[in-house]
């Protein structure tokens, strides 16, 4: 059991003071029951029974629900149950008022959000009740910074007469945890567009795909792509993990090019960016760049797959 990822949860400010007052902006004391699904060591479900709520039902499949029910002891929270499975696999769940769900990573639906709460809207929600995040957006933007990718680049320098070409290949087909500073992004990250963006409130698609591109001002130089997301909570409410964004313990991930992106002013860099999410088969992307000039003429394409970044 990784207790210590359970600690930097607890220890992330702005993600607790987000949910905590997306929570106190729904709940209603005495009358709202909640459920909470991926629990972990239970602190959302516990927030939501300290704001009054009439039941808290925590569901949560991995070994930390023995850590949240002695924690519910010590905590005398008697309105509170707790059962270790995971939500979709309970037969007759009771229905409440509020589902949370904050099971986010550092890529957004890397934990199958979008699967849980499909179940949990169908089978968990009373009608007219409140999913919590309402919804998620996502984000790319240009890397302008050259030393993420040189990090990465470490297999031309191996020397000795030798050339590892293709394990640096490999190594490109990955996706990487940073954090970006604004000026490591295309005009200091806001140019940074929307690609997917998902509603709790209907039932989502686990493969998520979209598009985007940018329009080079002056010649730049682009190293690959830095991602992030935006999830409202409830409505007026944000918690956000863009590098312009206060910052959590979620960060941005790095999406490399196959070599530099040279853009001339006036050329298109376009990204298309694709998904698949399974509890079985965990996630992977794909990204593919392509440069273009003002006729719309294809002058350039990389195409990436996480897959192809395994060793066999």
């Amino acid at each position: 059991m990784r207790i210590e990822y359970h600690r930097t949860l607890l220890a992330d400010r702005v993600r607790n003071a987000a949910l905590h007052t997306a929570l106190a902006s729904v709940i209603r004391k005495g009358e709202t029951t909640v459920a909470d699904i991926g629990a972990g060591t239970g602190f959302l479900g516990f927030l939501a029974a300290g704001l009054g709520a009439k039941r808290v039902d925590l569901y949560e499949s991995a070994e930390v629900a023995e850590i949240a029910r002695r924690l519910l002891r010590h905590n005398r929270l008697a309105n509170c149950r707790i059962a270790q499975v995971h939500s979709t696999e309970v037969a007759e769940p009771d229905r409440v008022d509020v589902v949370v769900s904050e099971t986010l990573g550092n890529y957004a639906f890397e934990e199958n959000i979008i699967a849980t709460l499909n179940d949990a809207r169908a089978r968990f929600l009373a009608p007219g009740g409140v999913i919590i995040p309402k919804a998620v957006e996502q984000f790319a933007c240009p890397v302008t910074a050259e030393r993420v990718y040189r990090e990465l680049a470490a297999w031309d320098e191996v020397g000795f007469g030798l050339d590892f070409a293709p394990a640096k290949t490999m190594g490109l087909n990955n996706i990487y945890v940073r954090w970006f500073a604004p000026a490591d992004l295309l005009e200091t990250g806001s140019a940074a567009k929307a690609w997917d963006q998902v509603d709790f409130a209907v039932r989502n698609k686990t493969t998520r795909a979209g598009e985007v591109s940018w329009k080079a001002r002056r010649r730049t130089t682009i190293y690959g792509l830095a991602l992030w997301w935006s999830a409202e909570l409830v409505d007026g409410i944000s918690l956000a993990t863009g590098p312009l964004s206060p910052r959590t313990h979620w960060e941005q991930l790095y999406l490399p090019a196959l070599a530099p992106i040279t853009l001339e002013a006036g050329q298109t860099l376009a990204a298309r960016l694709r998904s698949t999410t399974s509890y079985d088969a965990g996630t992977n992307l794909t990204w593919t760049l392509t440069v273009s000039d003002a006729s719309g003429r294809q002058l350039l394409r990389q195409a990436l797959d996480l897959d192809k970044g395994y060793l066999p």
